[in-house]
């Protein structure tokens, strides 16, 4: 039988290797569209950056996991895949930021300190009122329920169950409870109101990636882009305006903490001392 020449063994090896190495090439461009966020936060990091989530002391105990959080940003491709790198890892460390204060177990001398103790309560503790406004009528309350801070973001009021429920698939007016029962559900709402404009308030994506143009209002009130923004889109009536509080400062000592565990610089105006709130 005829062996093969030198230079036929070569070519076909030579195949074989490009074949390869576009098929994992294709691979992992194709996971990567996917999902990106994922190529950012893999679950050990993840669990490092919520590094108390799951002790007994916190009441959501195995409620934030990551496989929840991940199917959660699908609904939200944009979320975290917006600009060059270091821009979608400053938006990603800005939202677990906010979430880890809305939902911090952390106290001065805690374990690790304050600031690795997000995602520790999955609903508000001793909410002060129902949260309902019964002057909306466009997303009026459902008897018997309440609108208390709920999930990630500490979702709250009538006028913000009822559109995250419309835009997510589900009743929130009258299942709001699903916000504290469904992690996945629970997640999609935090991502949601990052996410979506709430006129005149511009979305916290749009301040963290660039795409924020502020109005002649905005600069009157300097409203200036960066993670202080961000805080006011979701407290600035209690928090911005005013020298700068304890709550802010944990905001910001979050955000400084996953910024650099992500390596990356947290950007400018870090707090909202010097602009109205919306």
């Amino acid at each position: 039988m005829a062996q093969p020449s030198l230079l036929t063994s070569i070519s076909s090896y030579l195949v074989i290797s490009f074949s390869l190495l576009f098929f994992l090439t294709s691979n992992v461009e194709a996971r990567v569209s996917c999902n990106p966020i994922s190529y950012i936060v893999n679950e050990t990091l993840y669990n490092t950056l919520f590094l108390h989530k799951d002790d007994a002391a916190c009441p959501a105990k195995g409620f934030y996991n990551y496989s929840s959080f991940i199917e959660a940003t699908k609904s939200f491709p944009k979320f975290g895949s917006t600009g060059d790198l270091t821009t979608r890892k400053r938006e990603i460390a800005a939202f677990f930021a906010q979430i880890s204060h809305e939902t911090t177990g952390g106290w001065a001398t805690a374990p690790d300190g304050p600031n690795a103790w997000g995602l520790c309560f999955k609903e508000e503790v001793n909410p002060q009122s129902d949260y309902c406004d019964s002057n909306n009528t466009q997303w009026p309350c459902y008897p018997g329920k309440t609108y208390h801070g709920r999930g990630p973001i500490q979702l709250s009021w009538n006028y913000n169950y009822g559109p995250a429920g419309k835009a997510l698939g589900f009743n929130g007016l009258e299942n709001p409870e699903l916000v504290a029962n469904n992690s996945v559900i629970s997640f999609k709402t935090a991502l949601w109101f990052w996410m979506t404009p709430q006129n005149p308030k511009p979305s916290c994506h749009d301040v963290m990636v660039g795409l924020y143009h502020p109005t002649a209002a905005d600069r009157a009130a300097n409203r200036t882009a960066g993670f202080g923004l961000t805080t006011n889109i979701i407290n600035g009536s209690l928090e911005c305006g005013i020298p700068t509080t304890a709550q802010v400062q944990d905001r910001i000592n979050y955000y400084k903490r996953y910024a650099q565990i992500f390596g990356v610089d947290v950007g400018p105006n870090l707090d909202c001392a010097n602009q109205q709130h919306y």
